[in-house]
């Protein structure tokens, strides 16, 4: 234990308290759970509202063409009815982003809503998108909206809309999109490309290192498209009442959903009122504002009645934002010892129809993340995006880290495989070391504090393989793969990056309030998503303040009642900055009831300390005032120190000064059957470091639950699209049999950026587990271990690479 109070040292999440406190590290029931368990949680689902009617959003059956016909006269005579929105009805609303070029703004697709996508990069072509569109780019884009009495009303009535288009052909493929003569879904661009630049070290002094290092391994790899797909589907319920418009949804991020409503509608902010539900699983998905959720706002706009919408798992493999889906080729260059000298990537993004409301972030971040734990004297991207006709790719847990992980990780296994020798020590010869933290990645990404070799060798002791590597009694081939990461954490830039352009940061406000009753109420701008913030901030606000748990009470999730927060739960970042905020506003608070009570007690405050309901000087029990005598004094302006204002009340913002990393190294133990190219999973480990661990066991909860998500990219999940662009209705989750036991190890090196110490740890779970099974099946099967490229490794896909390689046979 250092002298600040904060451990530096590994931490297997036993039930002890850091910083000194009782609450933070010790693994404090989940406060969300008694809720939940009891069935009184709310969902947006579960809204129910006097007059309240429902939406059916009508979508486009093909993936390009231009919609000719729409009519709805047999629709808006249907019995329950209420009104039909068509690409004709939406209200005009002018959200052009001042620095759009007015070429893109004068299109007959800027009549309508239209939503923002996100940070614009270096000569982005599209800076927003239509809300409904009379040309669609993709299957299951929105055309019409039917609202109704009744649910099944609302169905009935949307079969009855008679659409016609002007097929247009389909563009499949982000490689595709950039072939010579490739249909243009923007013609005006004269292109598919939305943008192209680079970042980190030019591509001509990543070409000179690559060609004077010993030897280079190149490979070209792709992440398959994958969906969130939560437990709880998108959900809202919409009313529009004295000219405030009122949303219940399912959100990551209600500020931002109510500043997208706002414009999108043509609304003041003040009237728009954004209430963030119980939500069951987010996982990026539901960062964003939608088309369809836009309309049913329209809806209850022009109704005057709450309107109510719940996606469907087939709307949900059609509409919602899936991600990853990109093409890299990428060379890692090494010397005969082992050494990297350089990484280059040539990272292309498949965008699907247009940048959504994260536009080509994830990409970027896939560019910033490419060097991961490791030195190299050289390394850097070049980022291209292109549109597609598919749903447009958005945000999910990882934010494109799986993607520059799944490339790094199979090109370092590669070149220990070249070199002949053990992936682990290939790995910890290029580890940035603890002495050399704070570090600087070549793409400009700071790294703050942690012992990256340490956790990758406490890993390696922690690894009990199932069986013998190598050919096994039951015929199938076994094979462990190890994986490294950097989780890039809190959304906080350096100075080089901002100076780039490539990541905005995101504050965080904390509201901090001691009530009469010596009670504490926290309020913060982030959501609780079931990450169990509710909980963890409760345990800070505790600690840092000095007052019981059970007295404390945490708001979330209404804009009209919590502090901005410009970004929400994304990026691995309510506890590290909504937490880091939450610290120092305990900090004051805690300060000035010390003062008022020192004056009434006539001592010095360095004298005094809470100890339970009380402030007393140390040493003497019998001087001492209860915290609700002080905060009576406080709140009623009596006996205050001079120039003490009244009450107890602490707001305080936090702007993180720069990324804060949090990190990870993973094993895992595969079976690969050469008869069948079935993978199974036997056994999977993983240490991470989160900085200052508030509760371990939601920390360790959040890690399988990402590690599972991992498994599924890897193995099984894929939103796979038909050569006309028609979505394959067939997506496969892991399920229980497909899971091993996963161990987990924390490691708690604080974080010099964050007060008190965090670092993230939502995302952290699901970066590794696709780099590690696929060096696994490698190590299974070395004769196909270059084919191994591209996920999910599916039974089929294996098996191709095995007869493609060798034959069946001759592996077997």
């Amino acid at each position: 234990m250092s002298d600040d109070g904060r451990d530096s040292g590994r931490d297997s999440g036993r039930d002890s308290g850091r910083d000194g406190g009782r609450y933070v590290g010790v693994r404090v029931p989940r406060r969300e759970d008694a809720r939940l368990v009891r069935g009184r949680a709310r969902f947006a689902g579960d809204v129910r509202l006097p007059g309240m009617v429902h939406a059916v959003v009508v979508r486009s059956p093909i993936a390009h063409g231009r919609l000719v016909r729409c009519d709805t006269k047999a629709a808006l005579t249907a019995g329950g009815v209420l009104d039909v929105l068509t690409p004709a009805d939406v209200t005009p609303a002018d959200v052009i982003p001042a620095d759009a070029a007015p070429a893109k703004a004068a299109t007959a697709e800027a009549a309508g809503p239209r939503l923002p996508c996100g940070e614009i990069a270096p000569g982005q072509q599209a800076v927003d998108y239509p809300v409904l569109a009379e040309t669609v780019r993709y299957a299951g884009q929105p055309v019409a909206l039917v609202t109704a009495r009744g649910e099944a009303a609302a169905r009935d009535a949307a079969d009855l809309i008679d659409l016609d288009f002007e097929e247009l052909p389909p563009v499949i493929g982000v490689e595709a999109a950039l072939a010579e003569g490739a249909p243009l879904l923007y013609p005006a661009w004269g292109g598919n490309l939305v943008t192209d630049f680079p970042l980190g070290d030019p591509a001509e002094d990543c070409a000179a290192a690559v060609a004077e290092a010993e030897h280079v391994v190149e490979l070209t790899t792709r992440l398959g498209r994958v969906t969130p797909y939560p437990m709880e589907p998108r959900g809202i319920v919409a009313s529009f009442e004295d000219g405030t418009l009122t949303v219940w949804t399912s959100t990551q991020a209600p500020h931002h959903v109510r500043d997208h409503l706002a414009g999108a509608l043509g609304l003041s902010h003040g009237r728009v009122r954004v209430l963030a539900c119980d939500v069951g699983g987010g996982f990026g998905g539901k960062e964003h504002l939608y088309p369809d959720e836009v309309l049913v706002c329209l809806a209850a706009v022009r109704l005057g009645r709450p309107v109510r919408w719940v996606e469907s798992r087939a709307e949900h493999l059609t509409a919602t934002l899936p991600a990853r889906d990109a093409v890299h080729r990428a060379r890692l260059a090494f010397d005969g010892d082992g050494r990297f000298r350089a990484l280059y990537c040539d990272v292309l993004g498949d965008l699907g129809a247009h940048p959504s409301n994260v536009g080509i972030s994830p990409i970027a971040v896939t560019a910033l993340t490419l060097p991961g734990p490791y030195r190299f004297d050289r390394a850097g991207a070049r980022i291209r995006a292109a549109v597609t006709t598919t749903t447009p790719t958005g945000s999910y847990r990882g934010f494109g880290q799986p993607e520059a992980t799944w490339t790094r990780e199979r090109l370092i296994d590669e070149a220990a495989r070249v070199l002949g020798m053990d992936p682990v020590e290939i790995r910890l010869r290029n580890l940035v070391g603890p002495g050399e933290l704070p570090y600087t990645s070549r793409t400009w990404l700071p790294y703050d504090s942690g012992d990256y070799p340490a956790a990758l060798r406490a890993l390696r002791e922690r690894v009990r393989p199932p069986g013998p590597p190598g050919r096994s009694d039951d015929g199938r081939r076994r094979g462990i793969g190890f994986s490294c990461h950097v989780e890039a954490t809190g959304m906080g830039p350096s100075e080089e990056m901002r100076r780039a352009g490539t990541q905005s940061g995101g504050y965080e406000t904390a509201v901090l309030r001691m009530e009469q009753d010596a009670s504490v109420v926290v309020s913060s701008g982030v959501a609780a998503i079931g990450q169990g913030i509710e909980t963890t901030l409760a345990q800070l606000a505790a600690d840092h303040v000095g007052v019981p748990l059970e007295r404390v009470r945490v708001l979330l999730g209404d804009t009209a009642a919590t502090p901005y927060s410009p970004l929400g739960s994304i990026a691995s970042r309510a506890l590290a900055v909504g937490g880091g905020a939450l610290v120092r506003a305990a900090a004051r608070l805690r300060e000035k009831i010390t003062l008022i009570a020192a004056h009434q007690l006539e001592a010095s405050p360095a004298d005094l300390e809470i100890a339970g309901d009380v402030v007393r000087v140390k040493g003497d029990p019998l001087a001492a005032r209860t915290l609700a005598e002080i905060a009576v004094s406080a709140w009623r302006a009596w006996d205050l120190p001079e120039g003490t204002g009244p009450g107890l009340e602490e707001r305080v913002t936090y702007d993180p000064p720069a990324y804060t990393c949090a990190f990870g190294a993973h094993a895992a133990a595969v079976a690969v059957d050469p008869a069948t190219g079935a993978v199974e999973v036997e056994g999977y480990w993983a240490v991470n470091d989160c900085g200052v661990v508030v509760n371990p066991a939601i920390v360790e909860g959040q890690l399988r639950g990402g590690i599972v998500q991992g498994i599924g990219m890897a193995l099984t999940e894929e939103l796979a699209c038909t050569p006309g662009g028609q979505p394959v209705m067939d997506y496969l989750p892991p399920g229980a049999p497909d899971v091993p036991d996963i161990e987990v190890e924390l490691v708690q090196t604080p974080s010099p950026v964050t007060p008190g110490g965090m670092k993230g740890v939502g995302e952290a779970g699901v970066i590794g587990p696709p780099a590690a099974i696929g060096n696994a099946v490698a190590a299974a099967v070395p004769a196909i271990a270059g084919r191994i490229t591209g996920t999910p490794l599916t039974p089929q896909a294996v098996w191709s690479a095995l007869s493609a390689e060798t034959g069946a046979r001759d592996i077997r």
